[in-house]
């Protein structure tokens, strides 16, 4: 906790650097602002609102539950042409395919997960289950994440998140397919579902819990409160859930983002992302080495105007965080379950 020393990650097969002692030095750097607190519900100008009008000139239903429509922007789409064959082996190229969808949580643009209801937020999940599904069927990768907050580049206040499929599995998804397959095959047990276990018992990293799912800052944290959330049975794919698991994420996804707006008083910003097993081809093949889970990756470090940087060291040599993850995660698991917004109801 007090010394600096590097911490192996074996899901991407790299170290961070954890030098706890320099989360004391002052700061007089870049301060952000905090999120607006003044959202209207809706507004006729912003394009995920029910009955407004998109950049294409489309009009929005007058949705009451989630609704998910093509990306008006799309950084994959399904008729691409082939690019060039390279004349180097320094100059490569590969064809890209696939699908850009946009999904809205919620009508109301003044809401966010954390502070919507169940029912809500396992709505939420199931859209998101059917679209893994509807995408898998033909695309081998179907990545579901969402950025929380204009400091992720989130460009429009209101709760959504993005799905892209596409017809290769991008660098991450490729990673951990070869790191967890790698752990099967030396160790005879899924990497994620032993490292469940293994902080289910010593529980100091553990951020919240109930009986299908954990939340842990992991051992190998880079953000300074990033977590992974984990299902607690051997599960590949989010559609492959139960009902009653479905019903338990809900919940455990509502108290971490809890946690995670009174950590600073303020809707917290976050990329997050579902990885399951690929899809697609894969769908018939052996993928028992994958573990269905969840990244988050919050940005702010001090407060809500200090945020952590990805610069300098980081970039050119590995990542460094300063609180360790035990610091961080006591720091969360502390922290009330009823939002700062509805103490005083």
């Amino acid at each position: 906790a007090e010394h600096q020393h590097i911490r192996y990650n074996p899901l991407r097969d790299d170290w961070v650097l954890v030098s706890a002692h320099r989360v004391k030095r002052p700061w007089q750097g870049q301060l952000e602002k905090p999120p607006p607190e003044d959202v209207p519900r809706w507004d006729p100008k912003n394009p995920l609102c029910p009955g407004a009008t998109r950049a294409n000139g489309e009009v929005n239903p007058q949705y009451e539950g989630t609704f998910v429509f093509p990306n008006d922007f799309p950084a994959l789409q399904p008729d691409a042409p082939e690019p060039d064959d390279g004349d180097h082996p320094l100059f490569r190229a590969a064809s890209a395919r696939g699908d850009c969808k946009v999904m809205c949580f919620h009508p109301w643009s003044d809401l966010t997960l954390p502070l919507m209801s169940l029912p809500e937020i396992r709505a939420v999940i199931d859209t998101w289950a059917e679209m893994a599904t509807d995408l898998g069927a033909t695309y081998p990768w179907v990545q579901i994440f969402e950025n929380k907050g204009a400091m992720m580049g989130c460009s429009n206040p209101h709760p959504h998140c993005q799905v892209w499929a596409s017809s290769f599995l991008p660098n991450e998804a490729r990673l951990e397919d070869k790191t967890q397959r790698q752990h099967l095959s030396q160790h005879g047990v899924p990497m994620l579902l032993e490292y469940a276990e293994q902080e289910a018992r010593r529980k100091e990293r553990l951020v919240v819990e109930n009986a299908d799912w954990l939340v842990v800052v992991p051992y190998w944290a880079t953000w300074p409160y990033q977590t992974l959330l984990l299902p607690r049975r051997h599960v590949c794919r989010l559609q492959d859930l139960s009902d009653s698991e479905r019903d338990s994420l809900a919940s455990i996804m509502q108290r971490l983002l809890i946690k995670y707006d009174n950590l600073f008083e303020v809707s917290f910003p976050y990329s997050m992302g579902w990885h399951g097993a690929p899809t697609g081809t894969y769908l018939q093949e052996d993928c028992k080495h994958w573990q269905l889970h969840a990244h988050y990756y919050p940005p702010l470090l001090r407060s809500a105007t200090v945020r952590k940087f990805m610069v300098g060291y980081e970039m050119l040599a590995q990542v460094q965080r300063d609180l360790t993850p035990e610091q961080a995660a006591e720091r969360l698991r502390s922290l009330p379950e009823v939002h700062y917004k509805k103490r005083a109801e």
